[in-house]
């Protein structure tokens, strides 16, 4: 379908300005034109890889990723990611799990930010390993990063400022995409990974621009606020196209 790209060039300009990837609503729009939900992780995992790795890039030049604390995070994760995308699903089953997730999601990205400069963090913030878990396999399973849903925990228990949050929620999509996507291929075989990236070079395309975009100047023309109540309108609109069917 031709509106396609742009919707994933949408998507990836949305999210990667607000630090995500954009696995979920990429997740959706394919759910929504029919694509076989066996190869579907696959693309949105490999588009979350493209554009999550810039904004790491441009995080780690600018001195922002609090690499120690980060890779705990996202290490204890990933091993959970590989086994939710070793997990066998039925469609109905997967559908619907995807539809209440997008739908969590968006609402988590209404959750309130904590103040760039509030004093210290939460009792709570000390907790963060052990919750990192579960979304480490709801990211496996359903071919997300996982970054929408921690994001909001963090900035509640004041883990760390606004832009080392970013930072870190870059990474841990990062990693646990990679591991979700070898968990992938090992379900279904490694052969998939061609098959689900046949005539998906324009969406790949677009998550880049989309990206690159998003991160450098989508944050100059909207406040970071008005970018998050867009994209998780997005995100609860796909959500709950998939859950009513």
């Amino acid at each position: 379908m031709i509106w396609l790209p742009f919707g994933f060039f949408a998507t990836a300009l949305l999210y990667a300005s607000v630090g995500f990837g954009g696995g979920s609503t990429y997740n959706a729009l394919l759910s929504l034109i029919g694509f076989d939900y066996k190869l579907l992780p696959i693309v949105s995992l490999a588009c979350n890889i493209v554009v999550v790795s810039g904004s790491i890039l441009r995080f780690s030049r600018a001195g922002a990723v609090p690499w120690q604390r980060a890779l705990v995070l996202s290490l204890i994760a990933a091993p959970l990611a590989f086994l939710g995308g070793l997990t066998p699903i039925r469609q109905a089953t997967f559908l619907f799990i995807l539809g209440l997730s997008l739908v969590g999601a968006g609402l988590a990205l209404f959750a309130p930010r904590a103040p760039e400069l509030d004093a210290q963090p939460t009792g709570a913030a000390r907790l963060m390993p052990l919750a990192v878990a579960p979304l480490g396999y709801l990211a496996g399973l359903v071919g997300i990063g996982g970054g929408i849903f921690l994001a909001p925990l963090l900035h509640l228990t004041r883990w760390a400022g606004a832009r080392q949050i970013a930072a870190t929620t870059s990474l841990f999509i990062l990693i646990n995409s990679v591991s979700g996507l070898i968990g992938q291929l090992t379900k279904n075989g490694p052969e998939r990974f061609a098959e689900a990236l046949t005539g998906a070079l324009p969406l790949l395309i677009a998550v880049v621009l989309g990206g690159q975009l998003g991160s450098l100047l989508a944050l100059r023309w909207l406040p970071e606020k008005v970018i998050r109540w867009l994209t998780a309108a997005l995100t609860i609109w796909a959500g709950s196209r998939l859950l009513i069917g």
